[in-house]
């Protein structure tokens, strides 16, 4: 199959992109660090974001969405993972787990229901999978959902979930047959205050420091079977084609980081003197500089490639893949350069390039570790 693309930049990305970016520059530079050092999760900015219409990206209008695409969002999760990769990630989580979950797989009563709170940010959504040992081994997963009645009760808990805590509603993937087997997960909507869904353990992380993340219990949790998104048994396959779109937006979030961390360096090599003149001048900074550049430039093709995919609904489990795996290691590479670049100075929290260097790690873990996005892209390859 002949596949083009055409990448050319939109009147409605370069205003979307201008208007985060000024947000973001004026919202929350100011706070990073404050956020960072106390683990703040700012719910408060998220309603913001939710006024902006960045909380339901991808949403339909008539379910109170900004109805964008996923270039759109790719510029948004960029803009402000430029500033704040914390920000960014809850950002990307809430559109594209909870919220990209119940837009693909609810009917339509669920939809009228959820969908214009989680797009306004009147509500902030979670998305539960992993559990403490079941990372990436997702089909042994412990948590049980018992039909009694015309309810389902919930027993277990989740780890490593992003607003696991502050969430008013969580998609949770839980176990309706065999422990294995890919039909036996099932994708249930939980919202809070429902008894028996508490919050767990709070993680005290390297990164990411101002995206809450936290353990999700369920004893005994009473959830009505019309909280059942699709069909019994498909809760896997549904996390999967999720997790595809997801894989993009980890991409843009890694993406954005590595910008900022770039930009930072760029900026400090033109400043910085040595033997009487900008270590810019040099060629062994200048040579970093154009090995991030084009490290770069080349994952943000490969971004724009698995979204341009997207917007048209083709087959792109291989190119989100390698999109996140390439962007997510570039990251790191780039943030690391970076606080290289800036010797000492670069390793002190006085500037920014620590916290993108500490923020960059976790690109390459969630949402699918560079291992697994490897296994996708090899059984892809092969398949043909």
């Amino acid at each position: 199959m002949s596949v083009s693309f055409n990448f050319s930049e939109t009147e409605t990305q370069q205003s979307v992109k201008a208007m985060v970016r000024d947000f973001a520059e004026k919202n929350i530079r100011p706070h990073i660090m404050e956020w960072d050092e106390a683990q703040y999760f700012p719910v408060e900015l998220f309603k913001q974001l939710g006024e902006l219409g960045l909380m339901g990206v991808l949403v339909p209008e008539e379910y109170g969405g900004s109805g964008l695409g996923y270039q759109e969002y790719v510029d948004i999760i960029v803009e402000v993972a430029r500033v704040c990769g914390s920000i960014g990630l809850s950002l990307a989580a809430h559109n594209s787990l909870c919220t990209g979950h119940i837009l693909a797989f609810a009917n339509e009563e669920q939809k009228q229901k959820w969908l214009p709170k989680l797009a306004t940010a009147e509500w902030i959504g979670a998305w539960g999978l992993t559990e403490a040992n079941t990372g990436s081994d997702a089909l042994r997963m412990m948590t049980t959902a018992v039909e009694d009645g015309d309810d389902y009760i919930i027993n277990g808990a989740k780890n490593w979930i992003t607003h696991g805590k502050s969430s008013d509603i969580a998609v949770v993937m839980v176990r309706t047959g065999e422990q294995g087997s890919s039909k036996g997960i099932s994708a249930i909507v939980v919202e809070r205050g429902t008894p028996g869904f508490t919050a767990g353990k709070k993680e005290n992380k390297l990164g990411m420091r101002a995206s809450e993340t936290t353990e999700m219990i369920f004893d005994n949790c009473r959830v009505p079977k019309a909280n059942l998104l699709g069909n019994v048994g498909e809760g896997f396959k549904q996390a999967m084609k999720v997790l595809d779109g997801g894989r993009i937006s980890i991409a843009a979030l890694a993406l954005g980081i590595a910008k900022g961390a770039f930009d930072a360096a760029v900026a400090y090599s033109k400043q910085r003197q040595q033997f009487g003149q900008p270590i810019s001048s040099f060629q062994a900074i200048s040579f970093k500089l154009a090995d991030m550049a084009t490290e770069i430039e080349a994952a943000e093709l490969l971004i724009r490639q698995a979204a341009d995919l997207k917007n048209r609904h083709l087959p792109m489990t291989k190119e989100s893949a390698m999109a996140k795996y390439f962007a997510s290691e570039v990251s790191v590479r780039v943030a690391t350069d970076a606080v290289q670049i800036f010797g000492g100075y670069g390793y002190t929290k006085d500037f920014p390039v620590e916290k993108f260097y500490r923020d960059s790690k976790l690109c390459t873990i969630g949402e699918g570790t560079s291992e697994i996005q490897k296994i996708v892209i090899a059984r892809e390859v092969l398949s043909r």
